[in-house]
């Protein structure tokens, strides 16, 4: 677990919005190691002008995240998906309220190693057929999935099974959520992933866009190109431009905090995540990620402001392709 320590600061100045005297407790955070370079920078950030609140940032996977949630072990779950229907059934028979508030956009990288010379682009259906259950102990070699490519094994990482990345992925790519062949290298540490692709030639693996852009110098970013060509473009890189604009598909998707109610009563809990809220726009482009833009993030302070519960996402079919500004209002 990884923890921010609090730094130093003029404590004679420290306030919140409701309260004049300074800011003091604990905030506790688990969950998506996606949405931990966001929450850490926040949280940093938040410590400068909070010295005497500890906040604590875990990495346990987006599942990992939201077990702790129900447990009412954390105050805030980081998620790289939207809570699923079986997890908002467990709060509420825990007569549990949550606030949801989605922080940022991202997008899934699909890398290989960068001595890999033979892999330019990578298509939709490329992929489910590399990473589809039936898979599994049938398609190993490069040339399997093209004929022109090396009669060489694949090597395959990719996020683990607690993972909201793992979730996202196997229901855009796969067509459902969890559906994946078992026999690859996974982590919910997508550090790793990164690892295992940059020391391997044969490697082919995917996780968020920013374990990519911290790593780039070590690996091979694979343009994806859509199975539908709703884009209209082919193969697509996935950069901030085309995660926003939607045209890097199906591998776009919303990140998330998801906050006990219960805690926004505590005086840091509520500071935090209104700090968080307030500096997202800034802070996510910091850490490589895609702002979901101003009016979105004033929509998200009405929501903690009015305690607004539940998911906006429960009652999709699907969770790939969605528009923000639709869920949010």
């Amino acid at each position: 677990m990884a923890a921010c320590s609090p730094k130093g600061g003029d404590q004679n100045t420290n306030s919140n919005d409701s309260n004049t005297s300074v800011v003091e407790g604990e905030v506790l955070i688990d969950g998506s190691s996606t949405v931990y370079p966001v929450t850490e920078a926040v949280a940093e950030e938040f410590n400068i002008e909070n010295p005497k609140v500890k906040v604590t940032v875990g990495v346990s996977g987006t599942g990992g995240g939201f077990k702790k949630l129900i447990r009412k072990e954390i105050d805030v779950a980081n998620a790289s998906r939207p809570i699923s229907k079986d997890e908002i059934a467990q709060l509420n028979e825990a007569k549990i309220e949550f606030i949801e508030l989605p922080v940022a956009f991202d997008g899934l990288a699909v890398v290989v190693n960068p001595g890999n010379t033979f892999v330019d682009y990578l298509t939709v259906e490329e992929l489910k057929m590399i990473w589809s259950p039936e898979a599994q102990g049938k398609i190993t070699k490069w040339n399997q999935i093209r004929a022109s490519w090396p009669d060489k094994e694949i090597h395959l990482f990719g996020a683990g099974t607690a993972s909201g990345t793992f979730d996202y992925f196997t229901e855009a790519i796969v067509g459902k959520a969890k559906s994946s062949r078992g026999d690859y290298t996974a982590s919910e540490d997508d550090n790793v992933l990164v690892q295992g692709v940059s020391t391997d030639p044969l490697a082919l693996g995917f996780f968020g866009l920013e374990y990519y852009l911290q790593n780039k110098d070590i690996l091979k970013l694979i343009p994806v190109d859509d199975k539908n060509d709703t884009n209209g473009k082919g193969a697509i890189l996935p950069s901030e431009e085309t995660v926003k604009n939607g045209t890097y598909q199906p591998l776009s998707r919303p990140l998330f905090i998801y906050v006990l109610k219960e805690s926004v009563a505590k005086p840091a809990v509520k500071s935090f995540v209104q700090f968080y809220i307030d500096n997202a726009a800034d802070l996510v482009k910091d850490v490589g990620y895609v702002s979901l833009g101003e009016s979105n993030y004033k929509l998200l302070s009405d929501r903690l402001k009015n305690g607004k519960s539940g998911s906006a996402f429960a009652e999709l079919e699907s969770n790939v392709g969605i528009k923000m500004e639709d869920i949010l209002k």
